[in-house]
């Protein structure tokens, strides 16, 4: 079913239920995940709560959804944390967009609600010397009595590459080209239609496929690169990270991310290349630019 088709029976005279409804509608049909798409609709829903039951769309105002948002965060008997007001503003202005972008309203009445953004804590990264400790620590397995590349082909992959935890786990054999004319490199791929913007390709360090063709021929990997659960190969991090004498800093698939972006951050990387190459939006990269920049102001 077209958007066009699912928004035909809505006008500004139509009630918020309905209009939620074919929301919904629309939103399956652009391919988003399940978990999206109920997150949308639980926060547009408490939208029902307070406006009255017979107000049509037309005939909300932004001072209405102004009053709605102090509402929610100040005299709703059910707390809501600055983080979830946050989203549940994004989640409002997204649903009115999509009315005005349709032509069911003329004016977008939560255009003006000012967003209110949220900064997490800044993560916790290596230093240069750790990152120096944690390959060292990994590549000394390959030299064993009973040699294993698989800590060095996972932790250098992560540190050069910056990947996440997901995509790490989505990688196949036949996404790692090391014929490329460009040069070696990982596809990172996606299987939802939602999600292909976040698609990829990453130049992978020459130094790294001798550790990967050693890794092949002890593991003999038939289709997915790394085989294991999720918790087993955090397991294995954090071994490394405690051989490479981390402390209190326990070595992850988020830390080898912020520790690799701020690598390239550091050494001058184009941010915009920086920004593709993580694979996240102008949106999204706003608030990792500054905390880069609040990263490298405090290994200084």
């Amino acid at each position: 079913m077209s958007a066009d088709t699912i928004v035909a029976h809505l006008t500004s005279q139509s009630l918020l239920p309905p209009a939620i409804k074919a929301w919904e509608m629309y939103l399956n049909d652009q391919g988003r995940s399940p978990n999206t798409v109920k997150a949308f609709l639980s926060d547009v829903r408490i939208l029902t709560q307070f406006m009255p039951p017979d107000r049509t769309l037309g005939a909300i105002t932004t001072k209405d959804l102004n009053r709605y948002f102090e509402w929610m965060e100040k005299e709703r008997p059910i707390p809501c944390s600055p983080k979830t007001l946050a989203r549940r503003i994004t989640s409002t202005k997204s649903f009115f967009r999509w009315l005005h972008q349709y032509g069911v309203l003329l004016v977008d009445p939560a255009e003006k609600v000012l967003q209110r953004s949220v900064m997490s804590p800044l993560p916790t990264v290596l230093t240069e010397e750790e990152v120096q400790a944690v390959l060292q620590a990994a590549d000394s397995h390959r030299h064993e009595r009973k040699p294993d590349a698989r800590p060095y082909t996972l932790v250098y992959l992560l540190l050069s590459t910056g990947i996440k935890k997901s995509e790490c786990l989505g990688i196949h054999l036949n996404h790692i080209d090391l014929e490329a004319p460009s040069g070696p490199l990982v596809f990172i791929r996606y299987a939802s239609p939602s999600n292909r913007y976040k698609e990829r390709k990453i130049p992978l360090p020459e130094d790294w496929i001798l550790a990967y063709r050693e890794y092949l021929t002890q593991y003999q990997p038939v289709d997915q690169f790394f085989p294991w659960s999720p918790r087993r190969l955090e397991y294995l991090l954090e071994d490394i990270g405690n051989e490479a004498g981390l402390g209190e800093k326990h070595l992850s698939f988020d830390m080898c991310r912020w520790s690799s972006t701020l690598m390239d951050y550091r050494e001058g990387f184009e941010l915009e290349k920086i920004r593709q190459k993580l694979g996240v939006s102008k949106i999204q990269w706003r608030e990792i630019n500054l905390k880069l920049r609040q990263l490298t102001e405090q290994q200084k």
